[in-house]
């Protein structure tokens, strides 16, 4: 019988990875460490503009380093051995993930040493993250705010860390990462709340157009819901944005479904999110909450980057919000890795990882103390 490579899968989801989703929990880490709780609801019937998609295996890309390749079929494995958290169990998740995550900031500090320091702004707990020898130049008078991933549930420590001390080596720029509040014991505003208190915080310190905001997956969104907080109260625009792996909007569109079944796992929940439990207190007409929605929102918005894999769910949330920065006349980046999947910049031994650190940092350079239009 001919054997199907392990970076082979099929375009539907193994048996096992379904029972477990249809539980509210994605097994690949990455993906369970963003929206759990959006992973997978039973399949609508068939319409008029549907497409019943065969069982069809997909090859890895060949555009993917062999050190993501290989990384990609390590995370398969786990997805099919059901490795993962209790999916009922946020105090569960909360360990597993702790342990994720220290182990991938042990493999960041490794490769990028940096100083960091726990402190508060704003009455709200940081760490700062500075590059080895500090800032230098025009970057002494730059400063970045990271807002983790972790489905707004979890990413504290060690998980908004991984994020920081890679951007803050290759960057040159001071890194304070934000330890917010989190759901379900703090649903929104809560952490929107917390990123405004640090940014009040800075602008003692720096001016806004040497600030700049970035996040990943829950941070993604939570950067998009800052920024529009940080203009409806007539503050001080930053100088720039970068929405990683989530953004403005509720996770839909093609990527929602074909960005899960490539990396093994069914479909996320129709809802986008909105079911999340720190989202659910989320008006859908909030400007803040989903400033992707409103144009009057976006034409305020700064330059912004939007990065991501070519296999995550959330890359038509992203394109989408681009075309909408776009169109409001706003400067917006979008760069996808092919092959590479959710929040993958964890994994700082990646080629791909490396990339994006630099892709980042030169689109900082680029605008921060830039003057708005």
């Amino acid at each position: 019988m001919r054997r199907i490579p392990l970076a082979t899968i099929s375009l539907r989801a193994p048996p096992a990875a379904t029972r477990l989703l249809a539980a509210g929990l994605s097994m690949l880490p990455v993906l369970a460490m963003a929206f759990p709780a959006i992973a997978q609801e039973k399949p609508a019937a068939p319409t008029a503009n549907t497409v019943v998609m065969p069982a069809t295996p997909l090859p890895y890309t060949r555009f993917a380093s062999p050190e993501a390749r290989a990384q990609f079929e390590r995370m398969l494995a786990e997805t099919r051995e059901g490795k993962g958290p209790n999916p009922a169990d946020v105090a569960d998740q909360r360990r597993f993930y702790q342990r994720y995550n220290d182990d991938r900031l042990a493999e960041a500090e490794r490769r990028y040493p940096t100083k960091v320091e726990a402190t508060r702004m704003g009455e709200v707990p940081v760490h700062v993250v500075d590059p080895q020898a500090g800032a230098q130049g025009d970057n002494a008078r730059r400063v970045l705010i990271n807002l983790h991933g972790g489905a707004f549930m979890w990413g504290s420590g060690s998980g908004a860390l991984v994020e920081a001390v890679p951007i803050a080596a290759v960057s040159g720029i001071r890194v304070v990462t934000v330890d917010y509040r989190l759901a379900p014991e703090h649903p929104y505003p809560a952490a929107v709340d917390d990123v405004e208190a640090v940014y009040r915080a800075l602008l003692k310190q720096y001016r806004a157009e040497n600030i700049g905001i970035y996040g990943c997956s829950a941070g993604g969104m939570l950067t998009a819901q800052a920024t529009a907080r940080i203009l409806s109260r007539g503050l001080p625009r930053p100088g720039a944005v970068g929405n990683f792996c989530g953004t403005g909007l509720l996770f839909a569109g093609d990527s929602a479904t074909l960005g899960q079944l490539a990396v093994g796992v069914p479909p996320l929940q129709s809802d986008g999110g909105a079911s999340l439990p720190y989202l659910r207190t989320a008006r859908a007409d909030d400007p803040v909450a989903f400033p992707g929605q409103s144009p009057e929102m976006l034409a305020k918005f700064p330059p912004t980057l939007f990065l991501a894999g070519g296999r995550d769910f959330a890359v038509s949330a992203l394109s989408t919000m681009q075309r909408r920065l776009l169109a409001a006349g706003v400067e917006a980046d979008l760069v996808l890795f092919d092959g590479l999947w959710h929040a993958f910049f964890v994994y700082p031994d990646l080629p791909e990882s490396q990339e994006a650190y630099g892709v980042i940092a030169r689109f900082f350079d680029r605008h921060l103390g830039r003057k708005p239009r």
